[in-house]
C-alpha cells in the first residue's frame, strides 16, 4: 500500500518511550516511503479540535533517550466522551464526527495511536466507522490484553526499584517501617515487579486483597529481628473486605477515577496498631519521567516499526504485540477485551512467597 500522509498521536498519560515509537515511524516513512508525517498534537483532543503539525527529520532526530513525547497527549480527550465548557459547567458530548472531518481533510492513510487501554478502545471505535487505524500498546501500568508486555513499564519498575533501594538505607538507619505507594491502578504488575527486585518485605497488590492483622504481624516479627521493614503497596490495593480508595472524580476523564490514599492508611494503620515507627513515600509521577530503560527503547522501536510495516501491507484495526519475543500485530478488539491482571498463581508471585515476602493473604 503507497502511504503519503501518516498521522501520530500519543494518548492517555505520559510514559518513557513515546518519542522512541514516533521516531520509529516517521524515519522509516520519510525515508522509505517519502511519505509525508503529521503529528497530532495532544493526543484525540488534538483530532477534534484539528491541532497538528508536519514533522520533519529534525523533529523525530536525537529523541530516542527523551522522556514525554514530543507531541503531547491527554486523557481527557476521548471523542466519544468529549468534554465542552469550563470548570464549573462541564458537559459531555460525542465529538466523534469532528475526528473523521479532520482525518479526511488531513488526507491520511492510516492513523497510529501509541496509548494503552483506553486509546485503543477509542481506536477500535474509530476503525469501525471507517478509518484505517493501527495501535501501538503503551502503558506503564501492563494490563493492555493480548501483549506480553508494554513499552513504559519496564522504566516504570526500575524507577520504583531504586526508589525502594533509597529508603532501603534509611529505614534501617532509623529502624523504621517505610511504605512505598506505586502507581497500577488495578493491576499490581510495578508493585509486585519492583517489590520482588527491591526485596520488599511486604508487597500489597489489588490482585490479591490483605489481611490487617497478617501486615501487622509480620511488620512486629521483623521489629524483633532486622527492626526495620519496606512495604511496596499498589495505589489499587484493599483489604479484605474493602474498596480500592478513591482521591477524586473527575468527569472529564474517561475514567473519572484517580485512586490514591492507600499508603497514607497502610502506614497510620501499621503505626497505630504496632506502635513501630513508620514512614510513607508516594511515588506518583516520577514512575511516569525520565529516560526510557534500554528495554523500553528498544521494544518500542521494535513497535513503531512493526506499526508501519502493517500499515505497508493494508493491515488496519490491529495492535502490535509482543509475544514469546516476537513482535506481530494481533486484532483491536482481542486487545480491550479485558485488562491484563497478575495472576495469583504466577511465577513471580510465587517466587516472591518463595524468599519470605508477606503478600499480605
Amino acid at each position: 500500500m503507497k502511504l503519503n500522509r501518516i498521522g501520530i498521536l500519543t494518548g492517555g498519560g505520559d510514559c518513557p518511550g513515546l518519542n522512541a515509537v514516533i521516531r520509529s515511524i516517521a524515519k522509516p516513512a520519510m525515508r522509505h516511503f517519502n511519505a509525508r508525517v503529521i503529528g497530532i498534537i495532544d493526543g484525540y483532543e488534538g483530532m477534534v479540535e484539528g491541532k497538528h503539525r508536519e514533522l520533519t527529520p529534525l523533529d523525530v532526530t536525537g529523541i530516542i533517550n527523551q522522556g514525554g513525547t514530543i507531541l503531547g497527549t491527554s486523557n481527557k480527550g476521548d471523542p466519544f466522551h468529549f468534554p465542552m465548557g469550563d470548570r464549573n459547567n462541564v458537559r459531555i458530548v460525542d465529538a466523534s464526527q469532528q475526528v473523521i472531518d479532520h482525518y479526511r481533510d488531513l488526507k491520511l492513510d492510516v492513523l497510529f495511536t501509541i496509548g494503552g487501554d483506553g486509546t485503543q478502545i477509542i481506536a477500535h471505535k474509530l476503525s469501525g466507522m471507517g478509518l484505517c487505524v493501527i495501535g501501538i500498546p503503551k502503558t506503564i501500568d501492563n494490563d493492555l490484553e493480548a501483549t506480553d508486555l508494554t513499552f513504559g513499564h519496564d522504566s516504570a519498575r526500575a524507577v520504583a526499584t531504586e526508589a525502594l533501594d533509597r529508603l532501603q538505607t534509611t529505614a534501617s538507619a532509623h529502624h523504621r517501617v517505610i511504605v512505598l505507594e506505586t502507581m497500577g491502578r488495578y493491576a499490581g504488575w510495578i508493585a509486585l515487579g519492583a517489590g520482588v527486585a527491591g526485596g520488599s518485605d511486604i508487597i500489597l497488590i489489588p490482585e490479591i486483597p490483605f489481611s490487617w492483622d497478617k501486615v501487622f504481624e509480620t511488620v512486629l516479627m521483623r521489629s524483633r529481628g532486622a527492626k526495620f521493614s519496606i512495604i511496596c503497596v499498589a495505589e489499587g490495593a484493599k483489604p479484605q473486605g474493602g474498596d480500592i480508595l478513591v482521591k477524586e472524580i473527575d468527569k472529564k476523564r474517561t475514567d473519572p477515577v484517580r485512586l490514591g490514599g492507600i499508603g497514607e492508611l497502610v502506614a497510620k494503620r501499621i503505626e497505630d496498631e504496632t506502635g513501630v515507627e513508620t514512614r510513607v513515600t508516594v511515588l506518583g509521577h516520577v514512575q511516569r519521567g525520565g529516560s526510557p530503560t534500554a528495554f523500553d527503547r528498544i521494544l518500542a522501536t521494535r513497535f513503531g516499526a512493526a506499526a508501519l510495516q502493517a500499515a505497508s501491507a493494508g493491515e488496519f484495526d490491529v495492535m502490535t504485540s509482543l509475544q514469546r519475543n516476537d513482535v506481530v500485530t494481533v486484532p483491536l478488539k482481542d486487545a480491550i477485551g479485558h485488562q491484563r491482571l497478575v495472576p495469583v498463581d504466577s511465577q513471580l508471585v510465587f517466587v516472591a512467597r518463595a524468599v519470605g515476602t508477606c503478600l499480605g493473604d
